[in-house]
């Protein structure tokens, strides 16, 4: 992010108003003043001795701060990191080197405490380990806070890390799907007010999605082996679910075949009796694209040679579709259960369950 000196009505000649920084770095000003007040993350100037006014130094020091804590630091150690920051671009600088400071700030406006940082109450004594891969919670809401910035190197950076620490079923359930959920929910209940938000988590999370599977795709499939068929139903356009379980597959060497959104009755159909899949997931959002008889004509459609004609599995995902929706159609609660039911045994019993979450 970068500020002007006259952007909006933020900005004076001295710097950028609180209120103005913490709508752009998407944090409140309360928080703000407990990183002055704790870390000795404060302003250069403050204009008629009071109303704080940050210097482009001091926004680069808060950006630095933001992106570490969006990477689970805990503040104390990030407040850290980032003061130690400021320093070098401090020394990096002929002009600021060579001149006198008599006070903790810098000419420059970035303040440089002389003694070490306050702590943070209830963090406790700096472990120097980073973030912890099995804190769930804390991972998914610094990826919301990375997305309310609209941060997208922080966003990609912490979806990649989920990836790489949990494996992708477990990052897909664990943090990627409550993050949407959250993101979605400040869009309902903020009147559309933050639907950037919501599109800068959702293409990332599916960025992250199809490198795992471009990654897993180049190994050769198994000789002879129909792939999966995942789709949509007709008027169905989310596809990040499908999107997780396509990766999923490919990671485990399963051929899949992704049809993606609202895939019109009849090719879904030909598709069946084109390819002979094994299995084929059926995704719903809601209860208006939900179409029973669909599945049940896919579930009942057989392919294959005269004499030895089969059908597929098929599996309904989704929170559109009825928890009991028939017999001869799965139901599976997650991904790992999709994935379950797909790679193990052929056990048509349909599951009664609760809705899939998104």
């Amino acid at each position: 992010m970068e500020l002007s000196a006259d952007e909006e009505t933020g900005t004076t000649g001295v710097g950028v108003t609180t209120g103005f920084l913490a709508r752009r770095l998407g944090v409140s000003p309360t928080t703000l003043r407990s990183w002055d007040r704790r870390y000795g993350l404060g302003p250069a100037v403050r204009a008629d001795g009071h109303h704080r006014r940050w210097s482009p130094d001091d926004v680069a020091m808060l950006q630095e701060m933001c992106r570490l804590t969006a990477a689970g630091l805990p503040p104390a150690e990030a407040a850290r990191a980032a003061k130690e920051a400021a320093r070098r671009r401090v020394a990096a600088s002929p002009a600021l080197a060579s001149g006198t400071r008599t006070t903790a700030r810098t000419r420059t406006g970035v303040r440089v405490p002389e003694g070490a940082p306050p702590t943070d109450p209830g963090q406790g004594a700096p472990s120097g380990t980073g973030p912890s891969p099995t804190d769930a919670a804390h991972e998914y809401r610094g990826l919301v806070r990375a997305a309310v910035r609209l941060d997208a190197l922080a966003v990609r950076e912490r979806l990649a890390t989920a990836v790489r620490t949990r494996g992708l079923t477990e990052a897909w359930e664990e943090v990627m799907v409550p993050a949407l959920r959250a993101v979605g929910r400040r869009w309902e209940t903020s009147g559309d007010r933050h639907v950037e938000v919501e599109h800068l988590m959702s293409w990332h999370v599916s960025a992250a999605l199809l490198h795992v599977y471009v990654s897993a795709a180049g190994h050769e499939a198994p000789t002879g082996t129909s792939p999966v068929l995942l789709a949509c139903v007709p008027g169905e356009q989310h596809t990040l679910s499908l999107e997780a379980l396509n990766a999923a597959l490919a990671e485990r060497r399963v051929p899949v075949l992704m049809l993606g959104s609202a895939v019109p009755p009849e090719a879904l159909v030909a598709a069946v009796r084109r390819v002979g899949p094994p299995a084929v997931v059926l995704w719903s959002q809601t209860w208006s694209t939900a179409n029973l008889p669909l599945a049940l004509h896919v579930a009942a459609t057989r392919w294959g040679v005269r004499g030895a004609r089969t059908r597929s599995r098929v599996l309904l995902s989704g929170p559109g579709w009825d928890a009991r929706p028939g017999p001869g159609l799965l139901r599976p609660r997650d991904l790992a259960e999709a994935l379950r039911l797909i790679t193990g045994p052929d056990d048509r019993a349909a599951s009664a369950v609760p809705p899939v979450p998104c």
